[in-house]
């Protein structure tokens, strides 16, 4: 661990994965979603490896939802987000795609959030725009975000962003996210790598720093 000024400067994974200090956050695995993601079921067990490590090391989890809002109650960003990816060709043709009760807006079941696990609606990209999310973390002394899930070029991207404007560090489990545009996805993780303010990894690795921590976060 880095330090300057008191302050302690994670450098590794392994520092950043402290159960104690670290949230899972599962971006948007929702069954309407994920029905629109090519590779969905490797998508969903990559996710649920990395879900399962996280539980037994006493990671606080949030499933984040996207939801969309009565037509009624839609301001022209939304109506005009929504316009283009239903190809709409007015906004007077927009419907409401993912109303919170809606089959299509559950988690897909594979991925069942248990007792101790929350699930946070949100109407944008950002998990922290909006929503509680900031406050929770913070009141738990979080200081890194694992993020998985879908889209990476839609959500994981402007959410870890988000995070490390709030002061949190991003860490990006990258094959345990999935994609609409392969390329678009492949440009966004390449921007993530540039700023520098993100952790990149895999699975495997995510899983490993995990472990190395269990019997800590099992005393």
């Amino acid at each position: 661990m880095d330090e300057r000024n008191g302050l302690a400067v994670p450098r590794t994974l392994d520092e950043m994965c402290d159960p104690g200090r670290l949230a899972l956050l599962v971006y948007d695995m929702q069954t309407g979603v994920l029905g629109q993601i090519g590779d969905r079921d490797r998508v969903v067990g990559r996710v649920a490896e990395v879900l399962d490590a996280a539980r037994a090391a006493g990671v606080r989890t949030v499933f984040l939802r996207h939801v969309t809002l009565p037509t009624a109650l839609m301001g022209a960003g939304q109506l005009r987000m929504w316009r283009s990816w239903q190809r709409a060709g007015s906004a007077a043709e927009v419907v409401s795609a993912f109303p919170p009760d809606a089959q299509q807006t559950r988690i897909v079941p594979e991925l069942r959030p248990t007792e101790h696990e929350a699930v946070l609606d949100k109407v944008t990209m950002s998990a922290f725009e909006g929503t509680w999310l900031d406050i929770v973390l913070r009141d738990c002394g979080i200081t890194a975000v694992a993020l998985v899930g879908v889209a990476t070029e839609i959500g994981i991207e402007p959410t870890a962003r988000h995070a490390a404007d709030l002061g949190y560090v991003p860490v990006v489990v990258t094959d345990a996210c999935g994609a609409g545009d392969a390329e678009a996805a492949e440009r966004a993780l390449a921007g993530l790598r540039f700023a520098g303010d993100s952790l990149l990894t895999t699975a495997g690795e995510f899983r490993a720093a995990l472990a190395r921590h269990r019997p800590r976060a099992q005393e």
